[in-house]
């Protein structure tokens, strides 16, 4: 295959990678190819039985599935050419991929190159958690496959762990299919979802125990109980499974042995206010940049890389180096992590987005060579995304840097 049969590749069916592979068509790019690891389009949304998507961008609501249903509809209409059940195993040199499908392996070659593959909830082995190895403890996207997929309710009194807007979904695919949590968790001193959301467990009768961590887990077989730390006071809790929510964490094993890497703060790639990565060939979009916004943010967000793309295709590869976008804890990560001078006549990013590691009351400021541009002051939550407007003049700064001051 030539170097120029494809000219946008992208990786990754989700919402992300089916709206850059649309705004691609709709700025008349020829021919785009996107690739998914699955059998269908959608991404994690596939096996979400539950709503609201869509409101961002078809102003209605779907459940997951239909939502999933529609992206992939939307992409072959435009006219993009999708393959299904292709993983990418790794970048092949500049503007490449090695891919595997049950075709074979084989090489694919592109003018650009859009990485769009998602994020996960942090697993078992990755949270330290001790204890016995029973059948029963899952993730929310695991449980939610096998509810879709195969009819099957894995537990009856699980107990959750965490707080985030996707363990609210965990909430209501156990009641709506059978199951009970007997319990929630939360290592924080708040909830992580936002109110009114963070209510629904205790109006459903849920316990909720905050500032709560899971120590242990018993059973031989099957999960027969957890042993929870409050403080310096341990107890035990008698339930059939665990799920563990949120955590989430970007897609970016492709970005491990690649050049770039990924950033030590949002574990996913570095790009500037393009989408772009060092590579110039290379943009990356969506969830797989940090962990983790909405469908409809991702969707968003994608679209808005997949026209910077059909702009840089017009113009031709940025020239320059990127400045990086340096911060101070407790910010934890910033998207775009950096700035550069380009071409394009309208950036994929116009703002920078924020987020801290933890609860904090304080001043975040944007200093441009040294000189502060923006300040503001509030009570800081995890996991909330603070917004930051990329200033014109960000482009030709020598240093980009926020700053904290605790008050």
């Amino acid at each position: 295959m030539s170097l120029r049969e494809i000219d946008v590749l992208i990786i990754g069916g989700g919402p992300a990678g089916v709206a850059a592979a649309l705004a691609l068509r709709q700025q008349g790019v020829a021919r785009v190819v996107l690739l998914e690891r699955e059998a269908e389009l959608g991404g994690a949304t596939r096996h979400c039985s539950h709503s609201p998507f869509g409101m961002l961008e078809y102003h209605r609501v779907f459940i997951g599935s239909a939502y999933g249903r529609r992206l992939a509809a939307d992409a072959q209409q435009a006219g993009v050419e999708i393959r299904t059940q292709h993983s990418v195993v790794r970048f092949d040199g500049d503007a490449a991929v090695l891919v595997s499908s049950p075709h074979g392996v084989e090489t694919l070659s592109a003018r650009r190159i859009i990485t769009a593959t998602g994020a996960r909830e942090t697993p078992r082995s990755a949270r330290l958690i001790s204890g016995e190895r029973p059948i029963g403890v899952i993730t929310t996207a695991t449980l939610q496959a096998y509810v879709a997929f195969h009819g099957l309710m894995p537990f009856r009194r699980p107990l959750i762990v965490g707080s985030e807007l996707v363990s609210m979904s965990a909430i209501l695919t156990c009641l709506s299919h059978g199951a009970r949590p007997v319990a929630l968790i939360e290592a924080q001193s708040h909830a992580i979802a936002r109110a009114p959301l963070c209510w629904l467990p205790r109006l459903l009768g849920i316990p909720v125990h905050r500032q709560t961590t899971l120590v242990d887990i018993q059973g031989r077989d099957r999960v027969e109980a957890v042993t929870l730390q409050t403080g310096t006071v341990l107890r035990q809790l008698a339930c059939d499974g665990v799920l563990l929510t949120g955590q989430f964490i970007p897609e970016a094993a492709l970005f491990l042995n690649a050049p770039c890497g990924v950033q030590q703060g949002s574990a996913g790639p570095l790009i500037d206010q393009d989408g772009r990565l060092a590579n110039p060939l290379h943009f990356a979009a969506g969830n797989v940049l940090r962990g983790i916004e909405t469908g409809g943010r991702a969707f968003r967000e994608g679209r808005a890389v997949g026209r910077a793309v059909a702009q840089d295709l017009r113009y031709g590869p940025a020239q320059g180096q990127a400045i990086p976008v340096a911060h101070a804890a407790p910010i934890k990560l910033v998207v775009p992590g950096a700035v550069r001078n380009s071409p394009l006549e309208q950036p994929a990013f116009t703002t920078f987005q924020l987020r801290v590691s933890h609860r904090v009351r304080g001043v975040i400021s944007l200093h441009l060579d040294g000189v502060s541009v923006w300040q503001k002051q509030a009570q800081w939550l995890p996991e909330r995304r603070i917004l930051v407007p990329i200033p014109a003049q960000a482009s030709t700064a020598q240093t980009i840097e926020f700053r904290f001051r605790e008050t």
